[in-house]
């Protein structure tokens, strides 16, 4: 396995592109990205357990019905969510989509991102999709990565490659999402594409063997969003034996999907909506792997253990209370804790109870940008990491005055 440059467009056959076409008021924000294969592609996607969910979800989910998409059209600031007619629209942007490409409506992947409960206007959508579509080109992946971004501060795209039957097969991906985001499946926005041949059913094993361990080991504020959804398009351009069953192809596939889909979940939380650190929690020695990554994630949600790592407190006691709510059997006077960053490591819990720690190294390694927590149950083989970042005066602000 190798990461190289690139993105979306990293695999062979693989077009993109992105735009501004007028959804958000920002002329210098672009807000409609579309991805076309050259080639039909196998398809699967994840999708947020919101009961409250965008139409694009719906028409998605019944277009990739049969397991087969060939194009992906997305929007930025406007979610497509909890409207009247926003199937309908979801529906005509498919077309619109379809026509500009010459595919069936149905062989579209449809997404939106940005504010709940706002009429989405169609005019602008099917003027930018008419312009873009001549556009696309196999360097457009990272324009299409910019036009996904709602409140991040950074386009998020990956690529790697691995030789899989005797040849090298590319993934790349792109992502989008900085608040709202406690994932129940997926989450945010996410999209992969690969020229690896590999069936319907083998494709959504892999993407959500995935996703369960990496975009659902996410939080950045403990809000599942209505939009959430990870979507992958194969087009067997890699020309590798088909990937029918599990076996040795089917594993190294699995282990790339995993290798990029967490490099995504780090680069979400750590551009958390006002973050300025990336908090990486691992928990070792659980009675089960479930457990465990109830706990993980428990401990990168608290808000008070959020505000300590902003504040480079080494507050150790709002960790033990995270741990402590957990749903689960366990017992706590077998944990221990170290908090950690590249300036050093500090051990600060011994069988549930504290220990004698210098505050000020405390201080030091908790100032760097990146703090991983590590905990030890000592009570079995489960084993999780969930990332997450600080909770700052800034992300209040973002919040604030989101809509207006």
């Amino acid at each position: 396995m190798q990461k190289i440059t690139g993105g979306v467009t990293a695999p062979k056959g693989f077009l993109a592109g992105g735009l501004h076409c007028g959804v958000r008021a920002s002329q210098s924000k672009k807000d409609l990205a579309m991805i076309y294969s050259q080639t039909p592609c196998t398809a699967a996607a994840v999708y947020t357990q919101n009961k409250v969910y965008g139409a694009p979800i719906t028409v998605t989910k019944n277009n990739i019905a049969d397991g087969m998409a060939q194009a992906l059209i997305c929007n930025s600031g406007n979610a497509n969510t909890c409207n009247a007619d926003g199937v309908e629209k979801a529906e005509a942007m498919c077309q619109m989509t379809a026509e500009a490409l010459g595919l069936a409506p149905e062989d579209i992947i449809i997404a939106s991102t940005g504010v709940i409960g706002a009429v989405l206007p169609l005019e602008p959508i099917a003027k930018g999709i008419r312009e873009l579509a001549p556009q696309l080109t196999a360097g457009g992946g990272a324009l299409a990565a910019e036009a996904i971004m709602t409140t991040d501060t950074k386009a998020k795209e990956e690529a790697y490659t691995i030789e899989i039957g005797g040849k090298t097969v590319t993934i790349g991906a792109m992502a989008k999402g900085s608040g709202m985001i406690h994932p129940n499946m997926a989450t945010m926005l996410g999209f992969l594409t690969t020229d690896a041949a590999i069936s319907a059913p083998m494709l959504n094993k892999a993407l959500k063997l995935a996703v369960d361990d990496t975009f659902n080991m996410v939080s950045v504020d403990g809000d599942t969003s209505t939009n959430d959804m990870v979507s992958i398009m194969a087009n067997g351009m890699a020309e590798n034996p088909l990937i029918e069953e599990e076996g040795a192809d089917f594993d190294a596939f699995l282990t790339v999907i995993k290798e990029i889909c967490t490099s995504m979940a780090k680069k979400i939380a750590g551009d958390g909506e006002g973050a300025t650190k990336l908090m990486e929690c691992t928990v070792n020695g659980a009675p089960t792997t479930p457990l465990a990554k109830a706990i993980a994630k428990s401990i990168i949600t608290s808000s008070l253990t959020k505000a300590a790592m902003f504040g480079a407190d080494a507050n150790w006691g709002r960790i033990l209370c995270a741990i402590g709510y957990t749903d689960g059997d366990f017992a706590v006077d077998t944990i221990s804790v170290d908090i950690s960053s590249p300036k050093g490591n500090i051990h600060v819990c011994e069988n549930g109870a504290g220990v004698a720690f210098d505050e000020e190294v405390a201080k030091n390694i908790l100032l760097e940008e990146e703090i991983h927590i590590q905990v030890e149950m000592n009570q079995g083989h489960g084993t999780a990491t969930a990332w997450g970042c600080d909770l700052t005066y800034d992300y209040v602000k973002i919040n604030g005055d989101y809509r207006t």
